[in-house]
């Protein structure tokens, strides 16, 4: 089997494509001896695009320099035994001179489930939305409903779910929601277990939370029913448990980029000039896990927007963790919004 390396000089655009493209936890950095420098994880690399990295940043600077590893003399049960003991799913095997030999992971082990989405308790998807600014095409149906590449967005998010092992979903509706109850009706169609939050004035971005039958006994995933992202679930879940966070944003990298020379100054003197440099700013993608003291939080049948509830969880000194998505991401609120969308869903329905 081909193994997830990379050189030193690889980017960490190249280390996003290794793990996606092999479908492994980790990618190892190998010298051209075969030495091995260090791993890079998901984790890793979104830790580093927190950080300030951008995608085109050498792998290296934000991989693990000294990582777990096991030995390639170990039998396939002493490596399980190793990463159980030392709470990593995955390890790099090396030699006696610390040449990289393979990746040994959890998964490999058939009666070991990687963690995807059936380790949340459920999802809510907020569907309430009229889309106003998407006029003629939200007059008979609500925005979520709109048809990217001849599917509605909300069954996307739907399929995206199931995909990833979660079955128990929320969707909470309002303007013209018997459309998408009588879409989705029990959900049994989509491979899930379909219940609607009916909304009977407008609650904001979360204040349908409080109209759970009950509040979750694990981490719940939230999101706007109106985004459209190929990020994975189950790898922001793994993000979520290991930060030990009351709630975790996934956020979207906005870039702006400066068409002037920008001048650093101390006093009236210049100390530096940083040529048309760009700003990368984390934005919050609409996309959260909620604890489930999280989801108490939320005020009864009162409108509430997320960023309040946010805010009321930092105030009380609460674990809020970001997530920064370096996969396709967009809403749908505006018709260029749209046509991007769209646009995508052409090129992969063609690719």
């Amino acid at each position: 089997m081909i193994e997830p390396i990379l050189p030193p000089d690889a980017t960490l655009r190249d280390a996003i494509a290794v793990i996606e493209r092999m479908r492994r936890l980790i990618v190892a950095v190998v010298e051209a001896d075969g030495r091995l420098l260090g791993i890079l994880s998901d984790g890793d690399i979104r830790r580093g695009l927190l950080a300030g990295l951008g995608l085109e940043s050498p792998a290296a600077k934000a991989m693990t320099r000294e990582p777990i590893c096991g030995s390639s003399q170990a039998r396939p049960d002493e490596l399980f035994d190793l990463m159980m003991l030392r709470g990593v799913a995955a390890v790099p095997v090396v030699d006696a001179h610390g040449r990289f030999v393979r990746i040994a992971q959890l998964s490999d082990a058939h009666d070991t489930p990687r963690l995807g989405g059936e380790g949340f308790a459920a999802a809510v998807i907020m569907a309430g939305g009229e889309g106003r600014r998407l006029r003629p095409l939200t007059a008979d149906r609500p925005k979520p409903m709109i048809n990217i590449g001849g599917v509605p967005l909300l069954e996307r998010q739907v399929r995206a779910m199931v995909s990833c092992g979660l079955r128990r979903i929320f969707i909470s509706t309002n303007y013209l929601g018997h459309v998408i109850e009588d879409h989705f009706e029990d959900g049994r169609e989509f491979g899930a277990e379909i219940r609607y939050l009916r909304e009977t004035t407008k609650l904001g971005t979360a204040g349908a939370l409080s109209l759970l039958p009950e509040v979750p006994d694990g981490p719940m995933l939230v999101i706007n029913g109106d985004v459209l992202t190929t990020s994975d679930f189950g790898k922001l879940l793994s993000f979520h448990l290991e930060t030990k966070a009351e709630i975790t944003i996934a956020a979207m990298i906005y870039r702006v980029d400066i068409p002037f020379g920008v001048l650093q100054v101390e006093g009236y003197r210049a100390v530096g000039l940083e040529e048309k440099p760009s700003q990368g700013f984390l934005c919050n993608a609409g996309i959260y896990v909620l604890s489930p003291d999280a989801v108490r939080s939320v005020p009864t049948g009162v409108p509430v927007d997320m960023p309040s509830v946010i805010e009321g969880m930092i105030a009380r000194d609460a674990v809020v963790s970001v997530f920064p998505i370096h996969e396709f991401w967009t809403d749908i609120g505006t018709p260029d919004d749209l046509k991007l969308a769209m646009a995508e869903f052409a090129e992969k329905a063609h690719s």
